[in-house]
């Protein structure tokens, strides 16, 4: 891919950037330290970022948004997903989760 902009704009944008990235992770650090505890509010609030999170990376993996719904519900990623899901929910162990996801990928690509 080219560019009409020299080096020296793009490595301008990368170290400003870099830098408010570097600013804003860093004020929750300061503020954090000058606080004497969250707020009850805020700590129910960040409880659900690590969930949040999960979903965001793993939901568009297991769904093509130009799929129909028949070929995205047949899909080996969301047939996996779903298993998964499902021996988290029975087990609550991490490593069964993705044994049972990967074979379950595995066992579908193989068959299909």
């Amino acid at each position: 891919m080219t560019t009409t902009y020299g080096p020296l704009a793009i490595w301008a944008v990368v170290l400003v950037v870099g830098a408010l990235t570097f600013a804003i992770r860093y004020s929750f650090i300061y503020l954090l330290g000058r606080v004497s505890g969250v707020p009850p509010r805020i700590e129910r609030a960040l409880r659900y970022v690590p969930a949040a999170v999960l979903a965001a990376l793993v939901a568009p993996a297991m769904v093509d948004p130009g799929a129909t719904v028949a070929a995205t519900l047949l899909d080996d990623h969301l047939l996996a997903g779903v298993v998964g899901a499902g021996v988290a929910w029975l087990t609550e162990n991490m490593f069964a989760t993705l044994v049972a996801g990967m074979l379950t990928l595995w066992a579908v690509g193989v068959v299909l």
